[in-house]
């Protein structure tokens, strides 16, 4: 633990420095991976989500698919906003200071979110959306309906258990010492906040926007069915301030604090086991 500990720390001190142009073009792209895995796991499940009796079976196929995001990021590189999280490891070891945590967080964010709602839009413009006699598009304005009705601390704790377990996986990345056991660190955990419907913060900068776009189509509005009241909350407004805001922060709680300080303070001043 000690030396996963270490490297966490490392890879936090080295976000803290990197270039602007690093730190942007590897959040667009690590936004894009999570779109593509959000993407492709309502286009498996969205028939299942649609039925209530089948609705936990869909969760669970789709928490199948997801991590695909994350080992896309792991593998071939990235910067993903929700494990950045963790440097609040070697900020509390004064190893960084808060000015190179912020810079990181912001810019990281602000390409996760660029990619994320670039491949929102290119997915409507497709027409990918008509799958199902239209219904992956009703299913898409569902999923962002629903995240944007979510109370401010539903969502806040939601975030938190979902980032505790997808920072939990980049910890045993980082323990992992070959390709395979990478992949296999990610899935678990990423399986479950899934299935269990957390709220990731970058996921929701495709759900959300994807469900926004496809609103504007009348015949994957008719397959939502839903009430004008409910079709109401889905706005570009509610989508940054009643999701994303706390979403956000409650993804820093859960895997700065409860992953990254808890471990850290755990091992403090401990000598590695042999």
């Amino acid at each position: 633990m000690h030396e996963t500990a270490q490297t966490i720390s490392d890879v936090g001190v080295a976000k803290a420095s990197a270039s602007f142009r690093r730190l942007f073009i590897l959040g667009i792209l690590a936004g894009v991976y999570i779109a593509f895995a959000s993407n492709a796991s309502n286009m498996a499940a969205f028939n299942l989500l649609a039925d209530p009796a089948t609705f936990g079976l869909g969760r669970c196929l789709a928490g199948v698919i997801f991590p695909g995001g994350l080992i896309l990021i792991a593998i071939a590189g990235g910067e993903l906003f929700t494990g950045n999280t963790m440097m609040l490891l070697p900020l509390a070891q004064r190893r960084i200071h808060l000015a190179g945590l912020l810079r990181n967080w912001f810019i990281v964010y602000l390409g996760n979110l660029i990619g994320s709602i670039f491949v929102a839009w290119l997915i409507s413009c497709s027409g990918q959306l008509n799958a199902g006699h239209h219904l992956l598009g009703g299913v898409t304005i569902k999923i962002a309906v629903v995240k944007c009705s979510l109370t401010f601390s539903q969502a806040f704790v939601l975030g938190i258990l979902c980032n505790w377990l997808v920072c939990l996986a980049v910890w045993m990345v980082a323990a992992a010492k070959d390709v395979p056991g990478k992949v296999l660190a990610i899935f678990f955990p990423i399986w479950l906040f899934v299935a269990s419907g957390f709220e990731h913060s970058v996921a929701n900068m495709y759900f959300i926007p994807a469900g926004l776009f496809a609103k504007s189509n009348p015949d994957w509005l008719a397959a939502a069915n839903l009430s004008q009241e409910a079709l109401a909350s889905l706005t570009w407004a509610n989508f940054f301030y009643v999701n994303l805001l706390p979403v956000t922060l409650g993804n820093i709680i859960g895997g700065g604090v409860f992953v990254a300080l808890a471990y850290g303070y755990a091992l403090k001043s401990e000598p590695p086991q042999n």
